[in-house]
C-alpha cells in the first residue's frame, strides 16, 4: 500500500464516476460525448493535425542530429531484450487488435468512399492505401517514438520515476512533482484508460462479429460482454506473472501468429497484384505525405467530415495511446542510443504496417475491383472474414485470426495493466498486483460502458476528448528533453577531449637524403 500515490486514488474515483454514469445512464452519456466529439472535430481539428505533424519533424530531426549519439541509460548501459523481442513487443503494444480489425476495412472503406476522387475508381484503389498508410505510418509512430524515448531518457539516464510529470522538471521545475504533475499524471491515465478501452472495445466487437460469421453466433452487446469477461480473466493472470514472462511469451506468439496469417493471406492471394500495389502505393505515400498530413477540407463539409472521422481520429488515438505505449516501449528499451531507438521505432514498424495493409486491404480491393464482390459493404468487424470466403482453407484462416485478435486482446490489456500500475505508484517498475488486477477491471469496465452508450462513436468520442489536454503535455515534453539534450552535449564533448588519446610528436626523419 506504501507505494500508492494520490495519482491512483484520484484516478480510481473519476473511473468509477465515470464507470458508474455509463451504467446507469449509457444513453445521457452517449449524448454528452457525442456533443464532446463535435466541438473538439469542429474547433481543434487543426490542432491535431499540426501536432501529428510536429512530433514526426522533431523525430527525423532527432535522427539526423548531433542528439542521436546520447544513450537512453548509462554509457555502458546494454539493451535488456534482443532486437527481435523487441520488435515484437513494439507491435503488440503498439498496435495490435488495430490491425486485424482495420486491415480489410479500412483501405476497403476508403476504396469505395474515397477522401478525393472518384469511388471504385483505379485512383481510389492507390488513394485508400496511400490515406491508410497515412493513419498507420510515420505520423502514428513518431508519436510514439518521441514519448518512449523522453520516458526512457528520464528513467535510465536520470534515474528519475518513469512518470510523465518529471519530464516536465526542465521547464516548470519542483512544481512538476507537485500538484500540476499530479494533474499532468491523472490526465495521462485517462487518455489510457480510453486509449486501451477503445482496442478492447474493438476486440470484442470483431470477435464477435467473427463467431457470428463463421459459427452464427449471436452479434450482440451481451456476447460482447461475455468475451470481455473471459479476456479479462485471462489477461490478468497474464499480468500477474510479470513483465518477461507474461508478456515477452504473449508478444512472441503474436508475432508468429501474425507472420503466419500475413504470408499466408499473400500466397492464398493475388500476389502479384499485391506486391505490385504495395511498391506503388509506398512511392505515392512517401511523396505525398506533406499535403496529406497537413490535409483539411475548409470549402467541403463532406470531405472535412471524412477527414475528422478518420485521419483527426487517429491522431487523437495515437496521441491518447502514447503514455501507455510510451511508457512500455520505453522500459524495453534500455540501452538503445537516440538515432538507433528513433529509426527502429519509427522506420521498421511504419513499413510493417504498410505492407499489412497492402496485403489484407489490397486483396479486398482486388476483388472488389476486378471479380465484382462487394466486400465494402461488409460491417467493419466483419470485412476480414468475408476476405477468407473468397481464399482456400477459409475456416482455418478465420481460426487463427479470432486467436490472434484474442492474443492482441490479452497483451494489450496485459502491458496496460502495467503501464497504468507505473503511472499509479511513483513510477515503481514493479507495481503491485492488486493495482494492475483494479485497473484491468477498470479498463474493461470502461470498454463495456462505452459499447454501452454507443458503440464505435463513444468509444472515438472518447479518445478525441482525452486526446486534447494531453497533446499539451507531449508538446511540453519534447520542449523538455530537447533542453536538457543541449545541457548534455557540452559535458560529452569534453568528456570525448578528457578521454581522446594525445597525438604523438613528429618524430624527424632519421634519413634527411
Amino acid at each position: 500500500m506504501s507505494k500508492v500515490t494520490n495519482v491512483f486514488w484520484i484516478s480510481i474515483v473519476i473511473a468509477t464516476i465515470f464507470v458508474i454514469w455509463g451504467a446507469v445512464a449509457p444513453v445521457h452519456l452517449g449524448a454528452i460525448l457525442n456533443q464532446a466529439k463535435d466541438f473538439f472535430l469542429d474547433s481543434f481539428g487543426w490542432f491535431y493535425q499540426l501536432s501529428a505533424t510536429f512530433f514526426l519533424l522533431f523525430a527525423l530531426f532527432l535522427i539526423f542530429s548531433k542528439y542521436g549519439k546520447i544513450k537512453l541509460g548509462a554509457d555502458d548501459s546494454k539493451p535488456d531484450f534482443k532486437r527481435p523481442t523487441w520488435f515484437a513487443m513494439l507491435f503488440s503494444a503498439g498496435m495490435g487488435i488495430g490491425l486485424l480489425f482495420y486491415g480489410v476495412s479500412e483501405p476497403i472503406s476508403h476504396f469505395a468512399n474515397p477522401p478525393i476522387g472518384e469511388a471504385g475508381s483505379v485512383e481510389a484503389a492507390s488513394t485508400a492505401l496511400r490515406y491508410t498508410y497515412l493513419h498507420w505510418g510515420f505520423h502514428a509512430w513518431a508519436i510514439y517514438a518521441v514519448i518512449a524515448l523522453v520516458l526512457a531518457y528520464y528513467k535510465f539516464r536520470k534515474n528519475e520515476s518513469g512518470l510523465m510529470s518529471v519530464t516536465l522538471i526542465p521547464l516548470i521545475g519542483n512544481r512538476a512533482k507537485g500538484k500540476i504533475g499530479t494533474v499532468v499524471d491523472v490526465v495521462a491515465v485517462f487518455a489510457t484508460i480510453f486509449g486501451v478501452s477503445a482496442s478492447l472495445g474493438l476486440g470484442s466487437a470483431q470477435i464477435n462479429g467473427g463467431l457470428n460469421y463463421v459459427a452464427g453466433v449471436p452479434n450482440n452487446f451481451m456476447i460482447q460482454l461475455l468475451i470481455i469477461a473471459i479476456v479479462t480473466v485471462l489477461f490478468i493472470l497474464s499480468a500477474s506473472t510479470g513483465l518477461r514472462k507474461g508478456i515477452k511469451y504473449l508478444s512472441n506468439t503474436n508475432l508468429v501468429l501474425a507472420v503466419i496469417l500475413l504470408f499466408t493471406f499473400l500466397i492464398l492471394g493475388p500476389t502479384g497484384f499485391v506486391l505490385d500495389l504495395f511498391v506503388t502505393t509506398l512511392g505515392s505515400y512517401v511523396q505525398n505525405l506533406p499535403s496529406m498530413g497537413l490535409r483539411l477540407a475548409p470549402f467541403n463539409e463532406e470531405r472535412a467530415a471524412w477527414i475528422q472521422d478518420w485521419t483527426i481520429f487517429y491522431w487523437a488515438w495515437w496521441i491518447a495511446w502514447a503514455p501507455f505505449v510510451g511508457t512500455f516501449v520505453a522500459r524495453v528499451s534500455k540501452g538503445r542510443t537516440v538515432r538507433e531507438f528513433m529509426i527502429a521505432v519509427l522506420v521498421v514498424p511504419t513499413l510493417v504496417c504498410a505492407f499489412w495493409f497492402s496485403v489484407f486491404g489490397g486483396t479486398a480491393i482486388y476483388f472488389d475491383f476486378f471479380e465484382g464482390t462487394n466486400i465494402a459493404a461488409q460491417g467493419l468487424e466483419t470485412a476480414l472474414f468475408s476476405v477468407f470466403d473468397l481464399l482456400a482453407f477459409p475456416g482455418l484462416l478465420s481460426m487463427v485470426s479470432l486467436l490472434l485478435i484474442t492474443t492482441f486482446f490479452i497483451t494489450s490489456a496485459d502491458s496496460a495493466t502495467f503501464v497504468l500500475g507505473v503511472q499509479t505508484t511513483n513510477g515503481d517498475m514493479d507495481p503491485p498486483n492488486f493495482v494492475k488486477i483494479t485497473w484491468g477491471l477498470f479498463l474493461s469496465a470502461s470498454a463495456i460502458v462505452l459499447l454501452l452508450s454507443g458503440g464505435l462513436d463513444a468509444i472515438q468520442t472518447a479518445i478525441i476528448v482525452s486526446a486534447f489536454p494531453l497533446t499539451f503535455v507531449l508538446l511540453a515534453m519534447s520542449f523538455s528533453v530537447l533542453k536538457d539534450f543541449q545541457k548534455e552535449m557540452p559535458a560529452k564533448t569534453a568528456e570525448r577531449k578528457r578521454t581522446r588519446k594525445p597525438r604523438r610528436e613528429e618524430e624527424p626523419d632519421p634519413d634527411p637524403i
